[in-house]
């Protein structure tokens, strides 16, 4: 009787003209739905709020966080229970008890700040409280501090027991693809046939292509299906085959438990400020908790997951004495370039030409960091023919064991691309064995459950036939592509390592893998001369003296002949008469294309000539203006006496829009009644010597 009239007493007017919020939360879902009695024991403090005098419609639930817990951010109901007491809404806050409100001091205390400054009371299982009053904040905060001493020894407990589980490699986690628990929970791989021979075939196709890119493609082109299980939804647990995706194969090369490793402690949740959710942080191998190696039987070696784990990077880094695999690019020496002098190695870029790409060879040295020029840049078409030729020369004893080992490795893919089809008809079959088996056990009364078994079967059936025959149609085309007139091709085409590398359908990321195989890398220095140190696998060096890349100033530089004669044709003849007469004569100009009047006139501006109208100007000819005032007449009278035929004197053409010069009328200019005057072969322009 004494708690109940304390209790009223805390309790005022101003207190009941506002509202009572009831706070309800549950730590997990599991909780949820097993601890119902929790949830009711919660759900009864209404009640309690009634009995104190507030109506039934001024008391508000928030339950939004029911199934979250409070030891982490992120509780939507929490917000808005601390939102409506700041702005003096609530007159009273119930929950059970304090770590239903929060589980870290900084959000209780927090919150005791904000229903002092209000004025709204607290109420839990044990009473009611009012935080503006000193001695119920202080018994407040002991029960907030008891909340979160609590959580520690319940965490450490559960924790500890994970950590000591792990570490003996007997704590059972999800398995990836491949791999499966026996009856002794075991770790085998999977009973699956087609599962185990998918994985072994990734592997092996990643080994060879080195990339995990290429590796997806080569899956795609084949057409071979990838298997994954679902461990979420209505077909939890189903074996589904689908498309090898980038992500699922970058998520099988970095798993250890493929290499027969059990591994705990991969990665590490990060809160995330401001909005208090994680991210994910992957920890490196000696950060993590748990690593036993050969704890069961993998896919891979363990040497072989450790060597996959660097490919990625070298794939990245364009780094000499890596074992980068070759990109689709034509340089020849991407990842083998070294810098003479400072030791680094050479990046690749490409320039776009009018006959495409043309790579270059440039060290950056200290520009990146310094912003200073690039320490050398080397044109690299020159460089690559010298490197083809010489392995052109040292290579033609081996061709035909290349050929060789090339074929029998041709022949492996198909036969495994080829089991792999064959087992994913056989496991279509399979599934349409019980479907026969329960549409002939079916009694043939019961018509409606016999229409649906027969319509089941015959839709496996027609699945069957289907995928049968896309695997027959597929064994034809790879088989007829290593037929006996295909492979004698193959050896004459290769007999000689000159044609293979010369022939325009090598690729150019198949002539990168031959360079690999035999060179180790290749220094460049560039002075006086350009200089290559090939040094070869076996340690051989070669030093090559190819000729000097030129500039693009150089390469496009006309030649010094045919300027000379656009010289001697500019003494009688206008830019395009001396096109017309270059292009019979076959020259070109420095860029390999034809002459018109304006290629002419470039080259006349670029090396300083003088053009037709400067030469003939100072042998003295004349203007049409000048010569008419000598003779007393207009420039006009003067083209229409010459058009007449009654004045003889000689002009010449100085450009090709018909504009003319005259001759002196002092020197030979004389009128006559000549209706058809000719001029002579000069005057018109027609002399091509």
């Amino acid at each position: 009787m004494d708690a109940n009239i304390m209790e009223q007493t805390r309790i005022t007017s101003a207190h009941l003209k506002r509202k009572a919020y009831l706070y309800i939360r549950q730590s997990s879902v599991r909780q949820v739905r097993e601890h119902k009695e929790s949830t009711l024991r919660q759900y009864d403090l209404k009640r309690r709020a009634v009995a104190l005098g507030w109506p039934e419609s001024e008391i508000v639930v928030i339950d939004d966080d029911l199934g979250r817990s409070a030891a982490f951010g992120g509780r939507g109901g929490f917000a808005e229970l601390a939102s409506e007491v700041g702005l003096g809404h609530a007159g009273m806050v119930m929950s059970l008890e304090a770590s239903r409100l929060a589980r870290n001091n900084g959000e209780w205390h927090r919150l005791l700040e904000i229903r002092a400054l209000s004025g709204s009371l607290l109420l839990d299982e044990d009473g009611i409280y009012d935080p503006g009053q000193f001695n119920d904040r202080l018994l407040l905060g002991l029960k907030g501090t008891m909340s979160e001493v609590e959580l520690h020894p319940i965490r450490a407990r559960l924790k500890g027991g994970t950590l000591n589980k792990a570490a003996r490699g007997e704590l059972k986690l999800r398995l990836p693809i491949g791999l499966v628990y026996d009856p002794n929970d075991r770790v085998v791989l999977d009973p699956d046939s087609q599962v185990v021979h998918s994985l072994r075939l990734f592997f092996k196709t990643f080994r060879r292509t080195g990339s995990a890119m290429r590796t997806v493609r080569e899956f795609h082109q084949k057409k071979i299906g990838f298997p994954r299980r679902e461990f979420f939804g209505p077909r939890k647990g189903e074996l589904i085959r689908g498309s090898l995706t980038c992500s699922r194969a970058n998520y099988i090369l970095h798993n250890p438990r493929y290499a027969g490793a059990y591994v705990f402690g991969r990665r590490k949740h990060v809160p995330k400020l401001p909005d208090g959710k994680y991210d994910v942080k992957w920890l490196s191998r000696d950060q993590r908790h748990t690593l036993i190696e050969d704890a069961h039987e993998g896919y891979i070696s363990f040497a072989e997951y450790e060597e996959n784990q660097k490919r990625p990077a070298s794939n990245r880094v364009c780094k000499a004495g890596t074992d980068r695999p070759p990109g689709e690019g034509g340089a020849l020496l991407q990842g083998l370039a070294v810098r003479g002098g400072c030791g680094r190695e050479m990046n690749v870029r490409y320039n776009k030409q009018s006959d495409g790409l043309k790579p270059r060879y440039e060290c950056a040295g200290e520009g990146r960091i310094f912003r200073q020029p690039r320490c050398q840049t080397i044109p690299g078409g020159g460089i690559d023919e010298t490197i083809g030729k010489l392995l052109a020369a040292a290579m033609s004893p081996l061709a035909l064991e290349v050929t060789l080992s090339v074929r029998e490795e041709l022949g492996r893919r198909i036969e495994e691309a080829d089991a792999l089809g064959r087992k994913q008809v056989e496991r279509i079959g399979y599934e349409a064995d019980p479907a026969q088996k329960r549409f002939m056990n079916v009694d043939p009364e019961n018509r409606l459950v016999a229409d649906v078994l027969e319509s089941e079967w015959n839709t496996k059936l027609i699945e069957y036939r289907e995928a049968k025959k896309v695997y027959e149609r597929k064994r034809e085309e790879d088989l007829s592509a290593l037929n006996e007139k295909a492979k004698s091709r193959i050896l004459e085409l290769t007999g000689d390592f000159k044609k293979l590398w010369n022939n325009p359908a090598t690729p150019d990321r198949e002539r990168k893998r031959m360079v690999r195989l035999l060179i180790e890398d290749v220094t460049l220095v560039k002075d006086e001369r350009l200089t290559l140190k090939v040094r070869f696998k076996g340690g051989a060096l070669r030093i090559l003296h190819p000729p000097k890349p030129q500039s693009s100033w150089e390469r496009w530089r006309i030649d010094p002949g045919v300027v000379e004669e656009i010289d001697r044709l500019l003494e009688k003849h206008t830019y395009g008469e001396t096109a017309v007469i270059l292009n019979e004569r076959g020259f070109k100009s420095g860029t390999g294309k034809s002459f018109d009047g304006q290629r002419v006139k470039r080259v006349r501006l670029a090396y300083k000539l003088k053009d037709r109208h400067q030469r003939l100007r100072e042998r003295g000819y004349l203007t049409a203006e000048e010569a008419a005032q000598k003779l007393g007449i207009s420039s006009g009278g003067l083209r229409a006496k010459r058009a007449a035929g009654r004045l003889s004197l000689k002009s010449f053409r100085v450009n090709d829009y018909n504009q003319r010069l005259y001759e002196d009328p002092d020197w030979t200019a004389v009128e006559t009644e000549t209706n058809n005057p000719r001029e002579t072969g000069e005057s018109r322009g027609l002399d091509k010597s």
